[in-house]
């Protein structure tokens, strides 16, 4: 169930992701916090230099990896402004993170890159995080932030056409 805590969290990854629009990026930004609350890490999107491996909830699994315990992970909550794609849902799996807290869906990032006739060709699938790790408390989206997200890719891929 999300709460005031848990949009609060959300609200930041909005705020990062549009630092990355800003900066000519992918409009995605990922919390990472503690179970007392504590953020611990953040970051959004680095992947405009072409390397697509630069999404923030990757580098939050490696974050967390080298500077916390097991326990630590394992109780940790992410935040992101948008569901983990395949590879980041196997990073926060293989380093056994707690909690995912999402804003937009990918299936929702699909529909809106349709819409806006926007061609999307990646070798990788779209898979639900569900798809990829299991034993995971997953929830997302949520539907007070979503249009926030939208028009954050609204404006980027604007920019690109």
């Amino acid at each position: 169930m999300i709460n005031e805590t848990d949009l609060k969290h959300l609200r930041r990854c909005i705020e990062l992701a549009k630092f990355a629009l800003q900066v000519g990026d992918e409009p995605f930004g990922s919390v990472l916090v503690s179970a007392n609350g504590d953020v611990l890490a953040e970051d959004h999107n680095h992947v405009s230099g072409g390397d697509y491996t630069q999404h923030p909830e990757f580098a939050l699994a490696r974050w967390a990896a080298e500077n916390m315990t097991t326990d630590e992970r394992s109780k940790a909550t992410v935040y992101t402004s948008g569901e983990h794609c395949p590879m980041c849902a196997a990073a926060h799996g293989w380093v056994g993170l707690g909690r995912i807290v999402y804003v937009s869906s990918s299936k929702q990032l699909t529909q809106w890159l349709n819409a806006m006739d926007v061609v999307y060709t990646s070798r990788v699938r779209s898979l639900p995080i569900h798809e990829v790790i299991r034993d995971t408390t997953i929830e997302g989206p949520v539907p007070e932030l979503v249009e926030e997200v939208r028009k954050l890719h609204r404006q980027f891929y604007a920019a690109k056409h």
